[in-house]
Parts: C-alpha cells; structure tokens; sequence
C-alpha cells in the first residue's frame, strides 16, 4: 500500500486542490472527477461527522483526486476512527509546540511506534483484514500535515519542522490573522510576511509548505 499525495510532497510536485465543507458525498464525487490533486474534507469547521466523511472518502476513491482528512482537534481517539474509515492523510489543526506535533504524528502509528489502537478487522482501512499485512504497512503509508496557526506556533516552528514523522505545515492564514491583531484581514503586510518567513523555514527544513 501506498500514499500518492505523500509521494508527490516527497518528490516537490505542487499540488492544488480543495477544501470540502457541504458534507455531501455527491458533490464529494462531483469534484473528485475535476481534476485537483487533492480534496480536503473538513471535520473542523464544517459539520461532518465519522459517517460522512466515510461517505466522502467512498465518493472519492475512484477518482486521481487524493482525500485529506481534517478532524475537529489533535485528538488521537478521533484520528483512530478517521484512520479506520480509510484517511491516509490528515491535515492537525491548532498544533502549537513539538509535543503537539509529535502526539498528531503518534496518533497516526500502531504500536511501538505510536498509540492507534489495533482494530484492522472492524476497519475500511484494512479492508476488513483483506490488505496483507496491514498492521505492518499502514505507518508508512500515513502523511501528517500539522496546522500553524498562531504566533507561538510560528515561535515553536523550527521544533516542529524537527519532530520526524511531520510530512508538512500549513499556515492558517485565517486564525494566525486573528491572532496578530489583524481578524478578517490575512492579507495584512505583516501577516503575509509572517507566512513568507515560516513558508522559507518549512522548505529548508525539506517539508512541504502550504497556506
């Protein structure tokens, strides 16, 4: 098994894709066949729940476009069931420090090198235990990409870019605004530049960066 969007990060190709917030599989599989690398379905701030990303994640299968998962909070109990649904790749948000990072990255490995807990033959992911040696396999194919979105994150940056397991960081534009004084206003000078500094830090590092 593998993870196509995280192979196309470790090989530099931008990728250009989509947030989905309707919660609706249909339109999930509308765009899926419009030609974007990849399609973020929102747990945050859109109302989804387990059942209808899973209904999302179905919708997009067959299609090029690759699935990111966003769940509500860096919450290991919530990512083991977005896992289980079939989420390869998971975009944390409001992570702060490397502990934060390196609990997301944890949250995403069975054991010993993480925390998820084992329930292959109950998951999608698996596809019920039909994928040979799943429990072996899945940590490799699981792309984190950690959410910055304040201005003590942007302080704690050069820790999270060390933490291994990190495949990338988004700049929240929006929350990182707010947080600079500047709500409703991301194009602010100071918050542009802001995202330039952390965009240079992210790729010396050898992450991918997005915003």
């Amino acid at each position: 098994m593998h993870n196509a969007f995280k192979d196309a990060l470790k090989a530099g190709r931008p990728q250009i894709g989509l947030w989905l917030g309707l919660t609706s599989s249909y339109s999930a599989e509308l765009l899926a066949g419009a030609g974007f690398d990849w399609l973020l379905i929102d747990g945050e701030h859109a109302p989804n729940s387990v059942q209808t990303i899973l209904t999302q994640l179905q919708a997009i299968a067959p299609y090029p476009s690759q699935p990111v998962v966003r769940p509500s909070w860096n919450d290991p109990v919530q990512i083991k069931q977005l896992l289980d649904i079939g989420a390869q790749t998971l975009l944390v948000p409001m992570v702060q420090n490397a502990d934060e990072a390196r609990l997301a990255v944890k949250a995403t490995r069975y054991p010993p090198a993480g925390i998820r807990g084992v329930g292959s033959a109950l998951a999608r992911a698996s596809r019920w235990n039909r994928v040979p040696d799943y429990l072996h396999q899945a940590n490799d194919a699981m792309c984190v990409l950690v959410q910055i979105e304040t201005r003590e994150a942007l302080n704690n940056l050069p820790q999270i870019l060390d933490v291994e397991g990190v495949d990338g960081v988004f700049i929240g534009p929006a929350d990182l605004s707010a947080d600079m004084g500047f709500s409703g206003n991301p194009q602010h000078p100071e918050v542009q530049a802001a995202i330039e500094r952390a965009i240079g830090q992210i790729r010396a590092a050898g992450k991918a960066p997005g915003s």
